[in-house]
């Protein structure tokens, strides 16, 4: 896998062992161009294997970047990905490593975007995008991203969040909700 804009543009990620998905170079390209200009915005990556997308979302600018990923195969491949990154932009990542159900009920912080990458098999979508708007993890003006197949549904409306958009690339889909 390779960042595909920004600062680090064209570096390759290392994937980790184990089952991952990880989000085609395409889709992260075109998601990362309608969401524009990171400088200074916050990102929260959930499920996120590798690291990819938090590091895109660092090289495009964002500033306070966490991340969340329960598989602990995936640990040193992350970690790796992580702090090669934060070295090369002078930033710090937090890492939690735990199920995102359990982080998303804990968590007391807001964040410009939130990206959600489930495994596909995953069907409770909804459960968590109403649980983080719940909890008022979404900062005034920010976005909720969903990346899903095309089989699992998800609804226009979340709580207080509406779908405003919705891309298809290929099986998947990437909702935004704000």
């Amino acid at each position: 896998m390779r960042i595909t804009g920004g600062t680090l543009k064209g570096r390759i990620i290392e994937c980790p062992d184990g089952i991952i998905r990880p989000a085609m170079d395409r889709m992260r390209e075109s998601v990362f161009s309608i969401l524009g200009d990171l400088t200074g915005k916050s990102w929260l990556d959930l499920f996120s294997g590798s690291g990819t997308i938090a590091i895109e979302a660092a090289s495009r600018g964002a500033t306070h970047i966490e991340l969340c990923e329960k598989d602990k195969i995936k640990t040193a491949t992350l970690l790796n990905n992580v702090k090669i990154t934060e070295q090369e932009l002078g930033i710090k990542i937090q890492c939690h490593f735990m199920p995102v159900e359990y982080f998303i009920k804990r968590c007391k912080k807001q964040f410009d975007y939130i990206f959600f990458d489930p495994p596909f098999p995953y069907k409770f979508h909804e459960q968590l995008v109403a649980q983080a708007d719940k909890n008022g993890m979404l900062a005034p003006g920010g976005t909720i991203l969903v990346h899903r197949p095309e089989e699992h549904f998800m609804p226009d409306t979340i709580g207080s969040l509406k779908r405003t958009d919705q891309r298809i690339y290929g099986r998947s889909i990437v909702d935004f909700y704000k």
